[in-house]
């Protein structure tokens, strides 16, 4: 058999060899992207924890190129090439190792570390917040503001009393800027209604221990809503009637912000005061409530009476005898 029927035989049997192995690989290329994914992400994973071990070797090397490429200055230059075209890859790809590294963490950490994670970062947050414009305005601008009324509704008992207490001085900061006041807390923004409406349920449910950061910080909030949104009196007033005397004392705090003459709607609010049942309340904590309580009670009453000249419901409650009579006690006569 001659040289060149050998060739030709070889060459007619090479396509019928090589479409059966194409042919093969074809159902792979669906799950290729997928393995290879899983193993650039370990592979990377590994190779981050062995980075340190390989820099000395990899020192080494280099030693030995430049001294190759004393000799041979042509391979020197092709080799210089090379790296310098390789060393993005090599800066890249240990970042996502390592991103990928730290979410997998988080994912398998116990519950109970999670929980003791957010309670302290929301510990933080609150005591960084006290009195800080700056902080305050970086917590609203962020998604914290929004993270602390998810936690309020879902987190731990510990991540809950450190959310509202957060959420009272970063209110409490609010109340006194205005600018801050109308870009975090208008009442088109998302996260200020869910903080809002999560304060508002722990109010309306009365026995939490976040009851009073909730009442002041609601109280903070008081210039913030609308004429029409007055759904946070009721709860408030409901806390008039025998509760306990810090909490009475609170809710009344609360309600002179809705109706003080500071407060544009304040007319608007002391007619939902009044519709709500808050005169004779009132009246019975200005008459037998404690000398705390009596103080606050006694200038909302001032204040809806004030707003309010011609209720009827003022009017057969006899406030006006009320006001008479406290006029000659030494102790409300003392109060600023």
């Amino acid at each position: 058999m001659s040289i060149h029927s050998v060739l030709m035989a070889s060459n007619d049997t090479s396509p019928n060899e090589d479409e059966p192995a194409t042919k093969n690989q074809l159902p792979m290329d669906n799950t290729t992207p997928i393995q290879m994914h899983n193993v650039v992400t370990n592979t990377m994973a590994m190779r981050s924890q062995t980075l340190s071990n390989k820099k000395p070797a990899q020192t080494q090397t280099q030693t030995q190129t430049q001294n190759l490429s004393a000799n041979h200055p042509n391979t020197n230059h092709t080799n210089h090439a090379k790296g310098n075209h390789n060393t993005p890859k090599q800066q890249h790809h240990p970042h996502v190792s390592l991103a990928g590294t730290s979410i997998k963490g988080r994912e398998f950490e116990d519950p109970a570390t999670k929980a003791q994670m957010k309670a302290m970062a929301a510990r933080a947050l609150w005591q960084l917040a006290k009195g800080n414009v700056t902080v305050c305005r970086t917590i609203t601008e962020s998604r914290a503001l929004l993270c602390f009324a998810v936690l309020l509704e879902k987190g731990h008992d510990e991540v809950q009393s450190y959310s509202a207490m957060a959420l009272m001085e970063i209110t409490a900061v609010a109340e006194q800027n205005s600018d801050l006041r109308r870009s975090s807390f208008k009442p088109t923004s998302p996260a200020a209604r869910a903080v809002v409406d999560q304060l508002l349920k722990l109010v309306e449910k009365a026995d939490s221990d976040l009851l009073i950061p909730c009442i002041q910080a609601i109280g903070n909030l008081a210039r913030t809503f609308r004429a029409t949104e007055t759904r946070m009196i009721g709860p408030l007033v409901k806390l008039l009637d025998e509760k306990g005397p810090e909490v009475t004392m609170e809710a009344a705090i609360a309600l002179n912000k809705f109706a003080s003459p500071e407060n544009f709607l304040c007319v608007n609010h002391s007619k939902a005061i009044i519709t709500e049942g808050g005169a004779k309340h009132l009246i019975q904590l200005v008459y037998f409530g404690e000398q705390v309580i009596q103080t606050p009670s006694l200038i909302l009453l001032c204040y809806i009476s004030l707003h309010c000249p011609d209720s009827e419901v003022l009017a057969n409650e006899e406030v006006l005898i009320v006001l008479e009579w406290s006029t000659k006690q030494a102790h409300l006569l003392q109060e600023p």
